[in-house]
């Protein structure tokens, strides 16, 4: 069916385009072919990949590719155990990539389990109920408080009716609903009154309507296709580990050629060249890397979910550290996503609402009759009374348990004996009540419907005739509270002396007297104004995209901080006419979006996407899925998000609170930090292993190491300490730097420098003590290396915990784990040369005193040269 804006034809047309009636419905018959024809109504489902597709995955990057080749070299030159040791580590982080996206990508179930089961509709002239899925354009649907509207209908009639589309739009409060033909052909979604939306839900009163789309037409397919073509973005972590992989690579297959041409020019056996050169390959590459940053990312999501976010994707933890933009919804996130009254209006004064006691009579009043016009229940739970109903009204009802007043001993003692329900033609709701004064009449609704029905008012005690002077007052009171984008309500009252007849209940609505104003809003989280503040603190541009009104959503941005001078605010309506050029162009002064479609959440984050920014998207609803899933790092919200969200996103926040954004972008940058300590720590071990063999090589030495010395240097006693680093604690201004540069690479700021200085300084060490190891013999030379080698490197792990402080200033005991590991690979290392069954199969000998003070004094020389440098550096530094 070609696109058409149903909401801007009167129920005439929509009967003629789709050749139905609206008092019979579709025959059978018709319905059958349209079946045919537009397919059944459900929302379809991508082909989810196999447990294979994951496993093959994980063997496509790089490094992994390298690795492999190591492996089986290794075994077909005979060096069995170097190849299983490699292709275990291979083994291992494939396992962890598999548990991880395996729980991933059920956005379409999801959204499937979300749609109506059944719907009453007219067939044939007359009602039925049938399978949702086998509605058709064309049908009649039937709606009742409760339902889930089954599809997208044209309403035609309707009778107080409300429906929640917070899944859609984002917004928990109901809208009224209508049948009237709106003009406006790009209406955002919200604002068509005479529309209900497949998958939203009827909160209130009754409709009819029109079949118009079904399945992936409706407004919740265009969602769902979104979902599906939408890709995630490779993270920084990923592209910089892809980069390092193959500069690695290059490295490893460079120093193979040189070693072997310069082996063979030396006249020496080809095939001892060639295993020496593949040991110089394996030295290039840390086998460990891969495990150890998947491991360390999984020990980021143990200590992010002690602080409220679970972490669905991985690689996804490091991202968070990159990101320069948070693009949050509103509603539930910034907000506390529960209406609430913040100030009330009576005897000309406004009044912000503190809670306490009543002692004013008229305030008593006000409340009594939000209080009793007001069909909101209350039900006891662990936590104490929850109020449950329309959010308006419960606001209400909440208003006056602040005040100590409650609704449930209230509808006791004023007992309800006739109620005129709410409507959206007149606005107004009324309830009478019986006490032992008699009877009287509570009303509430619209400021100009009520004071339309009002003939008096309260003032000071006293009832006065309502003059012009004083409506204009409250008018003007009305609009000061709407300019703060509350949502207002008035309440007024009058005593009768008999009930009327059911017919003349109207005129209960009439000769009221007036009371005062009550102004209500979703307010800010508290602690969000802190969250924003830190943001922008550590270089985080926050932004917030809402599918409620400019006015509520500017006035909650300048209450948090997000909307500052200069900033922009702008409409979905908008956001649409501007070419994706023009967004980008506009796109960083823009803080505010409001009444906003799904696919303008989209062209938001990949507008600034384009600018190379890392984009944090947070959102709770259907209709930020895509969005989530576009975003470089998306954050669901756990309570109150929907299962569609929560299966798009990287990340569930259990707490549904923006604050925990913040704490897990420092938590991401806390682990991009650590990760760089390992990868400092290991690649300047390797180029020790590079620069001792290389040395020996060129010399036309013997190897000062076998390769089964290097593997165990790589894979046992440097990773323990690699990953205690880990765990490092954070440096105390890491939200007071800025984001890193996300096209910038791992090796920035003098990185590889320090890697080469440091990983020289562990090879010539290493090598002096080969040198005066083997003028006893080889094996000693070896053995002294090995051992120089590895506890050399156990000294210098404490040196990469601070580039600039010493390491006595980060203090020792502030990573026991560091500790722990340190002193565990020194045992090992230990055991392997002393243990004489250990040390036949490494190849080395137990060492004597003499060679052992050698060694430890040797092995401490990395921590006491750093040190020294850092001192001269900082001295240097404090000089200018």
């Amino acid at each position: 069916m070609n696109h058409i804006n149903w909401h801007t034809k009167s129920p005439e047309e929509v009967e003629k385009v789709l050749e139905t009636s609206f008092e019979k419905g579709l025959s059978e018959e018709e319905a059958v072919k349209r079946l045919e024809k537009y397919g059944s109504n459900e929302l379809e489902q991508s082909k989810r990949r196999t447990i294979w597709n994951m496993v093959i995955d994980q063997f496509k990057d790089f490094m992994i590719i390298i690795l492999i080749i190591a492996s089986i070299i290794s075994g077909l030159l005979g060096e069995i155990t170097d190849a299983v040791i490699i292709l275990l580590i291979v083994l291992l982080n494939a396992f962890m990539g598999v548990i991880q996206e395996n729980k991933a990508e059920e956005s379409l179930a999801a959204l499937k389990k979300m749609a109506a089961p059944h719907a009453k509709v007219r067939r044939n002239g007359r009602p039925d109920i049938i399978d949702a899925a086998k509605l058709v354009p064309g049908d009649v649907v039937v709606l009742e408080t409760g339902d889930f509207v089954p599809a997208d209908l044209r309403l035609i009639e309707t009778s107080n009716l409300k429906i929640e589309e917070a899944a859609l739009t984002g917004e928990s409060v109901p809208v009224e609903k209508d049948n009237v033909t709106l003009q406006d052909e790009d209406m955002p979604l919200g604002d068509r009154v005479n529309m209900a939306y497949s998958s939203s839900i009827v909160t209130y009163g009754r409709g009819t309507g029109i079949v118009v789309e079904t399945g992936m037409s409706t407004q919740m397919g265009r969602i769902a296709q979104m979902i599906q073509s939408e890709e995630a973005v490779e993270t920084p972590l990923q592209k910089r580990l892809e980069s390092l992989g193959k500069i690695l690579g290059i490295a490893a297959l460079g120093i193979c050629a040189v070693i072997f041409l310069v082996g063979v020019l030396y006249g020496k056996d080809i095939l001892q060249m060639f295993l020496t050169s593949v040991s110089l390959a394996v030295a290039a590459i840390p086998e460990g890397l891969p495990a150890i940053v998947t491991i360390v990312l999984a020990l980021g999501v143990q200590r992010m979910a002690k602080r409220n976010a679970i972490i669905r994707k991985l690689p996804a933890v490091e991202t968070l550290g990159s990101a320069t933009v948070i693009c949050s919804d509103k509603t539930g996130t910034l907000t506390q996503n529960r209406m609430t009254v913040t100030q009330l209006y009576y005897n000309r004064e406004f009044m912000d609402v503190v809670g306490g006691s009543v002692n004013d009579d008229h305030l008593k009043l006000l409340l009594t009759t939000g209080i009793l016009c007001n069909d909101t229940q209350i039900k006891e739970d662990e936590e104490g009374p929850k109020t449950i109903g329309d959010p308006t009204e419960t606001a209400l009802v909440d208003l006056g348990l602040n005040y100590g007043m409650d609704k449930r001993s209230m509808d006791k003692n004023f007992e309800r004996v006739f109620e005129i329900p709410f409507d959206s033609d007149r606005k107004l709701m009324s309830t009478v009540h019986k006490s032992d004064n008699g009877l009287r009449v509570f009303t509430k609704g619209a400021t100009d419907e009520l004071l339309n029905k009002c003939n008096r008012i309260l003032l000071d005690g006293r009832v006065e005739e309502l003059t012009q002077e004083h409506i204009d007052h409250i008018q003007k009171a009305n609009e000061t509270m709407a300019s703060k984008a509350l949502r207002v309500l008035s309440m007024a009252y009058k005593d009768i002396d008999k009930l009327p007849e059911k017919e003349n209940g109207p005129q209960l609505e009439d000769q009221l007297i007036f009371v005062g104003l009550m102004g209500m809003i979703d307010p800010p989280r508290e602690e969000v104004k802190d969250a924003v503040k830190l943001c922008k603190r550590a270089g985080i541009k926050p932004v917030m995209i809402t599918g409620d009104h400019k006015i509520t959503a500017v006035a909650i941005a300048k209450e948090l901080g997000i909307l500052e001078e200069g900033d922009e605010a702008v409409t979905g309506v908008e956001v649409e006419v501007m070419s994706d050029q023009e967004l980008k162009d506009r796109v960083k002064n823009i803080s505010v979006y409001a009444r906003v479609a799904p696919e303008h959440k989209v062209r938001i984050v990949k507008a600034w996407q384009e600018w190379g920014q890392i984009v944090a998207m947070t959102g709770d609803g259907v209709n930020d899925a895509p969005a989530l899933k576009r975003a470089d790092i998306g954050a669901a919200m756990g309570i109150v998000g929907t299962d569609v969200a929560k299966e798009a996103a990287d990340m569930v926040l259990t707490d549904d609170n923006f604050s925990t954004v913040v704490a897990a972008v420092e938590e991401g940058r806390i682990i991009f930090s650590n990760i760089l300590k390992s990868i400092q720590f290991l690649l300047s071990c390797n180029v020790g292993e590079i620069l001792l063999l290389f040395i020996a090589t060129m010399l036309n030495w013997e190897a000062p190491l076998l390769p089964i010395h290097i593997l165990w240097v790589n894979l046992v006693t440097d990773s323990l300490p690699a990953l205690a680093l880990g765990v490092d604690p954070a440096e105390k201004d890491i939200m007071d730097q800025k984001p890193r540069d996300p096209n910038s690479g791992i090796f920035n700021r003098g990185l590889i420098a320090r890697i080469l200085y440091q990983g020289a300084m562990v090879g010539l060490l290493a090598l002096t003590a080969f040198v005066i190891g083997q003028r006893i013999d080889i094996t000693t030379g070896r053995t002294m290396s090995f051992a120089v080698l590895a506890l050399s490197q156990l000294s210098h792990v404490f040196n990469v915990r601070s580039n600039t402080k010493s390491a006595f200033q980060v203090g020792f005991l502030t990573n026991t784990r560091l500790l722990g590991a340190v002193a565990l690979s020194t045992l090992l290392q230990i055991a392997v040369i002393t243990i004489p069954g250990l040390s036949n199969i490494f190849k080395v000998k137990a060492l004597e005193g003499q060679q052992w003070l050698i060694v430890i004094a040797l092995s401490l020389a990395p921590l006491l040269i750093v040190e020294a440098e850092k001192m001269i550096t900082s001295r240097f530094s404090n000089s200018k």
